[in-house]
């Protein structure tokens, strides 16, 4: 699977890119904006290292892998795959840190649309809450086919704990 990646912008880039269009959206001022900017980039630092922790202990193999080799050898998968274990899920892992830590500071149910990459050809998306954006980074990893659902599931567990975790140790 070592592929190199046509992406144009990374998860943690990209829920960076959330948080200053919920920013502004919210009118914070310069100083709460730092104060969310900084917690949301502890967070995604945190929730990527407990991620790839996970990643490289468990070292599981993708779906592409399993249904070549049992099922289809010619199946591919809509997403490229990654050249790295799968479980956990770190898109999951990211985003669910990123939403716990948003809504945190901006609420429940704070409703967005997000537009960062409709510079790169996809369009925007208007979400509900910041829970309903994370899982739904989270389980388009299950239907493009480069994790199972329970490294999405566990991920999301994961980035949770991670995202009340830095809050417990940022707002000490």
């Amino acid at each position: 699977h070592l592929m190199m990646s046509s992406k144009k912008i990374s998860p943690g880039a990209h829920w960076l890119g959330i948080t200053g269009i919920v920013c502004d959206k919210a009118k914070k001022s310069f100083d709460e904006s730092m104060l969310i900017y900084t917690t949301v980039s502890i967070g995604l630092m945190d929730a990527f290292m407990s991620c790839w922790d996970e990643k490289f202990r468990s070292n599981r193999i993708r779906p592409e892998t399993a249904i070549r080799k049992y099922i289809d050898p010619n199946w591919q998968p809509l997403l490229q795959t990654p050249p790295f274990p799968e479980y956990v899920s770190g898109h999951s892992t990211i985003s669910a840190a990123s939403a716990t830590i948003l809504t945190h500071y901006l609420g429940d149910n704070f409703s967005f649309t997000d537009s960062v990459e409709v510079s790169y050809g996809l369009p925007a998306r208007t979400f509900s809450s910041f829970r309903q954006a994370a899982d739904e980074a989270g389980i388009s990893r299950f239907y493009g086919g480069i994790h199972f659902m329970d490294a999405i599931e566990h991920g999301s567990i994961q980035g949770q704990k991670v995202g009340e975790w830095v809050l417990q140790r940022f707002n000490k």
